[in-house]
Formats: C-alpha cells, sequence, structure tokens
C-alpha cells in the first residue's frame, strides 16, 4: 500500500504563512511613518487575515463534529474485518453475498481512510490516532483479500494438458547416429522424420483457471489497486502463474538444462528432446501463452497496462526456458546429424515468432520477442555452419579398408538418403544458404577442378541459375564423387574398382530418379551419371574378361612352319582357359552389386561376350578336342556366369565334370529343396527342379520324400531310378554310386561321401514307417 500521509502539507504550509503574516503585520504598525502604500497594504493584510481566521475556526468546528461519525463507521468496519480474521474459513467459499459484503466493508474503510486525510490532521492531533486505526483495519483486509486471490487462483486452475494433446515417445524409434557411417537406406529417414502438429490444434484458447471465477479475482485485484495495494496483488499473481507454466512445462517433459548440460548429451537423448521441443514450441506458444495472456486480460481488464506487465512477468521464465535450449542447440558443435534437427528447430521458431511478436509487444515485452529473433538468427547461423561442416565431412571421410565386394559405401547411402530428406526444407534452405556465393555452385566443395565444374554448370536451368540448396546439393554430389575416387584406389583389382565406382554411381543416380531430388539435379545429370556408371562397367568387362577372351583367339595354336592345330598347344590353351575361369569364378562370385537390375544386366553382358566366344572357339575345333578335354559345358559355363556378384564366395570342381541331383518338379518345389539342403540357388531346368550342391545328396534324401532321382551325367541323358519307398530309393542310389561309372560319366565329384559308407546298415537307421509307404 501508498505511504499515507498524517496531515495535509498545504494546511501546515498555511499555518506558517499566517504566523509571519501577524509578524509583518505587528512590524509596520510599529513603524511612525507609513506611505500610503503601505498604509494600503497593511489593511488588505489585516483584512485578509481576519477572514482566514474565521475560516479555520469553522472548519475546527465542522471537524469536531464529523469526527463521531467517522470513529462508528470505523468501529463497525473493524468488527467486520476483524471478525472474517477469528473464522479461518475463505470469504469466497461462503455466500457470494458474504463476499460482496466484505467487498463492501473494505471500500468503506478506504473512504474513511480518504476522510479522514482530507481532514489535514497533524501528527500531533489526538485525533491523528483514528487514521492510524483505519489504515491497520484496511492492511489487514488486503491481506485477507490477497489470501483470497491466491486460493482462488490455486483451487480453480485447470489441468495443464488439453485432452487433445498428444505427444508419442520417441525414445524407442530413435537410431543411434554418431557418426556419417551411422546410416543405411532407412535409418536415414527413420531418425529425420518431421514432427508437426496440425495448425488447427495449436490454435485455439483454453480455459487456464475456471471461468466461473474470474469476475471474483477481477473484483480483488480491483479493489487492491484501488487502496494502492497493486504491488502485493501483481506479485501474488505472477508467482502463482509462473509455477504453474513451470508445471505445464515439466508435464510436457520439457527439462531445465544450461547449455553445458546440452553440450555434454548423447546424441540419442539429445534427439528425442530436440523432437519433443519442436512439438512443445508450437503448442506452448499458440495455446499456454495465448491462453496466459487471455487471462490476464480477464483479471486485470480495468487496469490498463498492468494486463502485459503481469502477462510477461508470469510467462518470462518459462519461454526464455525454451529458447535457451535453442540457444544451445545453436552454439555448437555441428555435427551433419543435428543438421535436421537444427532446421526443424528453426522451422518451428520462425512459424510462432509472429506470434510471440503479438504476444510481446511494447515496452514491457520487447526483450522477450528480441531474444526470440536473436535466437532464431543464431539457428540459421548454425544450419549454415553444419552444412560447411557436412560437406567437409563428406570430402574428407576416411576409409583404411575398402568396402567388401565392391558394394555401395555407407558414405553413399548416407549422403544420398541425407539430401532426400534435406529436400523437405528448401524453402529454409534457399532462405539460408543465399548468402553463400551465389556466382559458384561449387564454392562451398574442396573439389574445384575444371571438369566438376564444367559439369555443375551444365546442368543449370535455362536462366543460368539454380536455387541456393540446388547449388549446394550438386557440391555436395561432387564431393562425394571424388571421395569415392579416392576409395576406388583402395581395392588392389582394377576389376574391383570399377564395379565399386559402378555400384556407387549407380546408386546416386537411382536415388535422384526419385520425385524429391529429381527436381534439383535435373534429367541432364541423371544422364551424366547413367553413362558414368555405364562406363564403369565397359571397364570392368575389359579389364576382367580380356586375357581370358584373349585365350579363345586362333593366335598362337598352330603347329610351327604350318596352319595346322597343335593338339597340346590346343590343350593348353583349354587348360589356362578353365584355370582362368574358374579363378574369376571364385573371386567374382563374394563381389556384390546389391542392385538386382545392375547385376542381372552386367552377369547377361559378360555371358553373351563369354559363352558366344566359348562355343565359337570350341564348335572350330569340335575335331580337335576330345570329350575329355570339355571341362564345361557352355551351358554349364552360362549357369556359372551367373553366380557372380552375389556376394557369396563359391568354388567349381577342378577335377570332374559337374553333376547335379534332379527332383521331379511333380514331387517337390524348389523352396522344399532350399529348405532341406539350405542351399539358395535351385533352379528349373527341362521340366526338373535342380540344385548344383549335390555333395548335400545323402542330407536332402534322408529328409526329403522323393518318388524319382536322376543323376545329371553333364548332357547326356539321366539315369532314373524308380522306387516306392524312401529306404529303396537311398539304396539304389547308393548301389549306383559304388558302381563304377563309363569313362563319358563323370560321376566322381563328392563320390567320396557315398563312398564312406561301408554298408546298407545306414540307411536303416531310420526306420521306415508308413507314411513312408504313402
Amino acid at each position: 500500500m501508498g505511504d499515507c500521509k498524517p496531515g495535509n502539507p498545504e494546511v501546515e504550509v498555511g499555518e506558517d504563512l499566517i504566523v509571519a503574516a501577524k509578524s509583518i503585520a505587528r512590524a509596520l504598525g510599529s513603524k511612525k511613518n507609513l506611505t500610503n502604500g503601505e498604509r494600503k497594504i497593511l489593511a488588505d493584510l489585516g483584512t485578509k487575515l481576519s477572514s482566514l481566521m474565521t475560516n479555520r475556526s469553522t472548519l475546527n468546528e465542522i471537524k469536531v463534529e464529523d469526527f463521531g461519525d467517522i470513529e462508528d463507521r470505523l468501529n463497525s468496519i473493524q468488527d467486520k474485518v476483524m471478525g472474517w480474521e477469528a473464522d479461518q474459513t475463505m470469504v469466497w467459499d461462503s455466500s457470494s453475498n458474504e463476499a460482496n459484503e466484505y467487498l463492501n466493508t473494505v471500500e468503506e474503510a478506504r473512504q474513511v481512510i480518504e476522510s479522514l486525510e482530507g481532514l489535514c490532521l497533524s501528527k500531533d492531533d489526538e485525533k491523528y490516532e483514528l487514521l492510524n486505526r483505519a489504515n491497520d483495519v484496511l492492511q489487514t483486509a488486503m491481506t485477507r483479500l490477497e489470501d483470497e486471490f491466491r486460493y482462488m487462483l490455486v483451487q480453480n486452475r485447470q489441468p495443464c494438458a488439453p485432452e487433445h494433446m498428444s505427444f508419442r515417445s520417441c525414445e524407442e524409434d530413435t537410431v543411434d547416429v554418431n557418426s556419417l557411417m551411422s546410416f543405411g537406406d532407412d535409418s536415414v529417414e527413420d531418425s529425420f522424420q518431421r514432427d508437426s502438429v496440425s495448425r488447427a490444434s495449436e490454435d485455439s484458447i483454453i480455459d487456464l483457471v475456471r471461468p466461473e471465477v474470474i469476475p471474483d479475482l477481477r473484483c480483488i485485484a480491483n479493489m487492491m489497486f484501488n487502496c494502492n495495494y497493486e504491488r502485493e496483488c501483481t506479485q501474488a499473481y505472477t508467482t502463482l502463474r509462473r509455477d504453474a507454466l513451470d508445471e505445464c512445462l515439466s508435464y510436457l517433459e520439457i527439462q531445465k538444462l544450461s547449455i553445458e548440460d546440452v553440450r555434454k548429451m548423447e546424441w540419442v537423448s539429445l534427439n528425442s528432446k530436440i523432437r519433443r521441443w519442436v512439438w512443445v514450441m508450437k503448442i506452448f506458444v499458440r495455446i499456454y501463452l495465448a491462453s496466459e495472456k487471455w487471462l490476464s486480460e480477464q483479471i486485470f481488464e480495468e487496469l490498463g497496462p498492468v494486463r502485459l506487465d503481469c502477462f510477461v512477468e508470469a510467462s518470462k521464465a518459462s519461454i526464455l526456458q525454451l529458447l535457451n535450449f535453442a540457444e544451445a542447440m545453436s552454439i555448437g558443435p555441428h555435427q551433419p546429424e543435428k543438421l535436421v534437427r537444427i532446421l526443424d528447430m528453426y522451422e518451428v521458431l520462425a512459424d510462432v515468432l509472429p506470434d510471440i511478436d503479438d504476444l510481446y509487444f511494447g515496452e514491457a515485452g520487447s526483450s522477450i520477442s528480441m531474444e526470440c529473433h536473436d535466437v532464431l538468427l543464431r539457428l540459421g547461423e548454425s544450419v549454415k555452419t553444419t552444412v560447411i561442416e557436412f560437406e567437409n565431412a563428406i570430402a574428407s571421410n576416411p576409409s583404411t579398408n575398402p568396402v567388401s565386394g565392391g558394394g555401395i559405401h555407407p558414405l553413399t547411402r548416407y549422403v544420398m538418403n541425407y539430401m532426400r530428406t534435406l529436400t523437405d526444407y528448401g524453402q529454409i534452405l534457399d532462405l539460408l544458404l543465399k548468402d553463400c556465393d551465389e556466382g559458384d555452385p561449387v564454392s562451398l566443395s574442396p573439389d574445384t577442378s575444371p571438369t566438376k565444374e564444367e559439369e555443375n554448370k551444365s546442368t543449370d536451368d535455362s536462366s543460368g541459375r539454380k536455387s541456393p540448396m540446388a547449388r549446394q546439393f550438386l557440391s555436395f554430389a561432387s564431393s562425394l564423387e571424388s571421395n569415392l575416387d579416392e576409395k576406388s584406389k583402395l581395392y588392389r583389382d582394377a576389376s574391383l574398382q570399377h564395379v565399386f565406382l559402378m555400384n556407387n554411381i549407380h546408386y546416386m543416380a537411382q536415388k535422384v530418379k526419385g520425385a524429391e531430388l529429381r527436381l534439383i539435379f535435373e534429367d541432364d545429370w541423371i544422364r551424366k551419371h547413367n553413362r558414368k556408371f555405364q562406363q564403369h562397367a565397359m571397364s570392368y568387362q575389359r579389364a576382367s574378361w580380356s586375357f581370358i577372351l584373349s585365350l579363345l583367339k586362333e593366335e598362337g595354336i598352330q603347329n610351327p612352319g604350318s596352319n595346322s592345330i597343335s593338339k597340346s598347344l590346343l590343350k593348353e590353351r583349354l587348360r589356362s582357359f578353365y584355370l582362368a575361369f574358374e579363378e574369376i569364378y571364385k573371386v567374382q562370385s563374394a563381389w556384390l552389386i546389391p542392385d538386382p537390375q545392375l547385376r542381372e544386366d552386367l552377369q547377361i553382358s559378360t555371358s553373351l561376350n563369354v559363352i558366344q566366344a566359348y562355343r565359337t572357339f570350341v564348335g572350330r575345333h569340335s575335331n580337335d578336342i576330345s570329350d575329355k578335354l570339355i571341362k564345361y559345358s557352355a551351358d554349364d559355363m552360362e549357369n556359372y556366369l551367373m553366380d557372380l556378384f552375389e556376394g557369396s564366395p563359391k568354388l567349381l570342381q577342378s577335377s570332374s565334370r559337374s553333376r547335379q541331383v534332379v527332383y521331379p518338379t511333380s514331387n517337390m518345389n524348389s523352396q522344399q529343396i532350399c529348405q532341406a539342403c539350405g542351399h539358395k540357388e535351385v533352379r528349373a531346368m527341362r521340366g526338373h527342379i535342380v540344385c548344383p550342391a549335390s555333395k548335400n545328396l545323402l542330407k536332402w534324401l534322408l529328409l526329403l520324400e522323393v518318388t524319382s532321382i536322376a543323376i545329371d551325367s553333364g548332357g547326356q541323358d539321366p539315369i532314373k531310378a524308380e522306387s516306392s519307398t524312401l529306404e529303396e530309393c537311398l539304396t539304389h542310389v547308393h548301389n549306383l554310386m559304388k558302381k563304377k561309372p563309363p569313362l563319358n560319366y563323370n560321376y566322381a565329384t563328392n563320390l567320396d561321401l557315398l563312398e564312406s559308407v561301408e554298408d546298407t546298415t545306414f540307411f536303416q537307421r531310420r526306420p521306415v514307417s508308413a507314411s513312408d509307404r504313402s
């Protein structure tokens, strides 16, 4: 409450003037020789002093008459106020009549004090004690009103979370991303899914306090302000509402974290907190702060600027808590995996900035509004710095070990999926990156060779300009290609270098063909990179197959001094061809081309070149080559070439023709055979299902019901064994395999497996059951 003066200063000054005037009059009266002017002044002064003394006498009579009534009124007021002090119940928990009566009593006390202060009582006046009593009564009443005000705000506070608000915890679906190498095809998008709350659900005012008590709170606030207790009222309000908003943030799982806490946090936990911050920032500003301001306007409706002051003081701590987290994120470190999350924060803060400006205006709210603008600016700078750091990381990403089999490097997957994710932030990136040297599309790239610059310039649109984000993406791709060129040198085999580059450039081109990136890179870039990976495919074929195809040429197999074919040289040439083919098969079956279509295209292209040359060579020299020299048929070799680039090393038998176990397709399917033998390469051939892993013959026969078995004799008609039971079938095969085959049937492959069985007791370990015969 404001200070209550015991008397009227003007009255005290007036009394001093009267004393001074009397002294002047006495002095002038004692003077013997007065001028006419002095006599006139003395007469006027006497008249005025007489009139003044008469008025003071009348006023004293009025005071004496009114003091009795004022004291009676004060006694009645004091009885009512102290009566409620003796009763511990809250006034507003009683009837509305009781509350209105109490407010009327307080208003009457205020009027009594106003009347007493208007009587110009001096501190020495015995009636001055009445004014002190009135002030004490009013202070007691104000303390009661403050308690009632607090009680109503607390007891009528609404739950913090509206029913339509929900947030799914993202802890369980967050990927631990500690470096550029942490991501596969899907993990980037899974980790960086954008979180959004629809605007329709954001823009709404909720009742933070039950609406029915708002009029009572307004009356109390007005009364306390009228009685000069505005400081007590606003402090009570801002303290309680500040605590309520803090509790709201706690309910929304927003913790109070220092900048150092944020910097030390593990990325998995930090990623989750950023996603929650993005969600909370929207609803907190557009729902809770908007509702908080509405509450302040309703309670302090008649008190002018107090409405904004109370809102700002109540909400300042909570909005600054949210902004401090964003500021901590903007400081760094500027790791690439944080870029998308910082963009999320920038996007949501930019989105709610107009709302914040509307909430915090004028002198009272300017500091909050300015802080929001500053944090947004710092987030933008963090985005630009992180973009540069990301490209530096692409260009300098180290590799000491090559990717197994020449497959797609994790860096390639990461960068391409990362760019696809960033396309969702095109407008923001264009805004933030427009200052990054617009004239040079590869200004941020460490690779500034003329070839790269020419390539990027050639992808400009018809106007010769691209968006800032498009230029940056081209720079990313350029840096990635340069790094891949360096990584390819980790392979000693030139053929594998080309397979590695083919795989990775093909992957880049396929990703760019998607709708998100195609508009940015454009079709010309795609065509150039399609040609690039096709060139690497052709380079692979030259590096891998040039030597082996040279063995199928006519040069060097004639007898010296004649055009006749030397059978010994021909035999040696075939032997060298088979050895080279087996070596390529062993090595390149372990290489990997993940894309099925690309793998099949390269297999077919290679097969056309190699098999055609082999058929021609063998056919031309069929009269000079015996069956024993033909180790593999053209069909076999064609099948073997289809095993290349599967990422699983395989071996060819060097001592004999291949043998396959064939099951009739009418009795079982390839899936059954795969389940039995564990072999993945089961395929149909001339009405039969064929599995090349003949070493597992006994395992298959023991696990599968069969009614006929055919042993492929390498292109000859198969020998069929009809049997009605599993035991008879096994015995027949056992006896068949124990026989010495004719020379033109090369059954020796894995024959030792069956020859290890001494007698038919092996087959009798599993009794024949009725199900076997059915």
